[in-house]
């Protein structure tokens, strides 16, 4: 007991990660390890030693990249014990923070590796990496859910073996989640894994779901992983490969990802932008700033020997890289990550099937999400109904809101924008009507704004966040009009109101508003009439 209290001690003070910035489940940290401290989220570069077209102190010179990743596997298979006299730092000749693999990737590429589970712990320790990972068995894809849960209860066994082998206080290991594309395997390993005293997790096997652009199931299987973790411990993504997912693995909440996309593209002559990858010799105009491509143009590069060129490209690359993770912590600190990552998500439809599909995790999201921003909120169409701020106004109108006493009719007025309500003759004309015909004072009225996307909008709550603090693009479309009405109509039986009035104009997406709201209320048995 006084060697574990002691440990926990030392690792507590050795070891740290502060939250400083939230936005959806994105979190700007500073990450401190026996080499320094790191912010992130952080985009980590692979490093291969044996094979450099860009330095690792170059990454730190030119780049300001403080943290790095490399194979402790490929080190020792090529460079043995010599490696573990000179230390991992001096190799790459990086004095800033290093994590290293195990080789689990070359088990699910090749089948398995030449060292055991117990020789690579020992190994990273003597390179003395920062962070270190176990040897795990990789998932992978083509497996059966038989084998699948093989690779899950393996990785927990020598998960468990790790407290019994490591001798040094001053590394931080990562515990891998296995599980693949059986979301129950994945939830069955974060909770084994959960119980053991990692400071990372990982999502293990990643790489044939993001090869294969399955990218809504990597939002299933990051998420299932999260749900599953203490939220206090950080979590990488292994191979998250190209810049135009990075926001997408931030907003799911990985704080650390790597990628060795950056270089292997450059040998193959792919020029990488935010939004894709072109093969050089297509390219008539370099379509950005760097300092590569401020100073050449396409066929300077292509009449480049080849080893220079690569050398070029690598650098280009590695610019699109991390100015991406400088917009997307921008994006983070001013509230606009959602923003950020909608825009990101429409250059490849099966990345803008993973922001729809973040509706099936819309509870969780909204959960451990900020509830306010420093700046107003933007919506464009549908996608945005999955936002967590539409979740949490959907779940509190429900739960907390109520009515004055005495209140027996709802009128709808469409919203002016997305403004506050303000009374214009008109209006002021149709709640006189509705007192008349109904025969109830105006204190029997509650008066309230529809708009999209929230749908209903109490006056007294207009001014409240967000609600009077965004911009939509207008004309909503079918799909957002068919959630206004269901929350309309939702709205009207919790409230249990006698009688509902809606004003709307026709021909317009009020009109298609308010005769969707008379179906779904006919269908309900439920008073509703609209003014058109």
């Amino acid at each position: 007991m006084g060697n574990k209290a002691s440990w926990s001690r030392k690792t507590l003070s050795m070891f740290g990660f502060e939250v400083r910035d939230r936005d959806l489940l994105a979190r700007i940290g500073k990450l401190t390890t026996m080499s320094g401290a790191v912010e992130t989220p952080a985009f980590l570069p692979v490093i291969n030693p044996l094979k450099q077209a860009v330095t690792a102190r170059e990454l730190l010179n030119d780049f300001g990249c403080r943290m790095v990743i490399t194979n402790s596997y490929i080190i020792k298979k090529q460079l043995g014990e010599a490696a573990k006299k000179k230390g991992i730092h001096s190799i790459l000749d990086f004095p800033s923070v290093i994590m290293t693999d195990s080789g689990a990737y070359q088990i699910l590429a090749y089948g398995r590796v030449g060292v055991t589970p117990d020789e690579i712990v020992q190994y990273q320790e003597k390179l003395g990496s920062d962070i270190a990972t176990i040897l795990d068995i990789p998932t992978g894809w083509k497996v059966t859910r038989e084998q699948a849960q093989h690779t899950v209860e393996e990785t927990i066994r020598r998960a468990k073996q790790l407290e019994g082998l490591k001798t040094r206080e001053d590394v931080m290991w990562v515990g891998p989640v296995q599980g693949g594309r059986f979301l129950d395997l994945v939830a069955f390993s974060a909770q084994a894994m959960r119980k053991l005293p990692f400071e990372v997790h990982a999502l293990g096997s990643p790489t044939p779901v993001m090869e294969q652009y399955l990218f809504d199931l990597l939002v299933s299987m990051v998420l299932t992983a999260k749900m599953n973790l203490p939220a206090s411990r950080l979590f990488h993504l292994f191979g998250a490969g190209h810049p135009f997912m990075f926001a997408l693995a931030v907003a799911l909440g990985c704080d650390l990802f790597d990628s060795a996309a950056y270089a292997l593209f450059a040998q193959e002559n792919r020029y990488m932008t935010e939004h894709g990858t072109v093969r050089l010799e297509r390219l008539k105009y370099l379509p950005c700033s760097c300092r590569v491509c401020s100073k050449k143009d396409p066929q300077d590069l292509m009449e480049m020997p080849d080893e220079e060129r690569e050398r070029e490209l690598t650098r280009h690359n590695l610019d699109v890289c991390f100015s991406e993770m400088r917009r997307i912590k921008q994006a983070i600190a001013e509230g606009r990550l959602w923003e950020h990552l909608e825009m990101m998500t429409h250059g490849h439809p099966s990345l803008l099937q993973a922001l729809k599909h973040l509706g099936k995790y819309a509870d969780y999201i909204e959960e451990n999400s900020p509830v306010s921003k420093r700046s107003g909120l933007f919506f464009y169409s549908s996608v945005d109904l999955v936002r967590p701020e539409v979740t949490r106004y959907r779940k509190r109108l429900l739960e907390r809101y109520t009515l004055r006493e005495g209140v027996k009719v709802l009128l709808l007025l469409p919203g002016l924008g997305h403004r506050r309500l303000r009374r214009t003759g008109s209006q002021n004309k149709a709640l006189r009507a509705v007192c008349e015909k109904l025969k109830v004072e105006r204190s029997e009225v509650n008066v309230c704004v529809y708009a999209p996307p929230f749908g209903v909008i109490p006056d007294e709550l207009s001014d409240v966040y967000p609600l009077g603090q965004y911009e939509y693009a207008y004309p909503p479309d079918q799909e957002t009009i068919e959630y206004m009405a269901v929350r309309i109509v939702e709205h009207i039986e919790t409230m249990k109101y006698k009688s509902t009035m809606m004003v709307a104009e026709s021909g317009t997406w009020q009109g298609k508003l308010a005769n969707l709201c008379s179906c779904i209320c006919r269908e309900k048995g439920v008073t509703f009439e609209s003014l058109i």
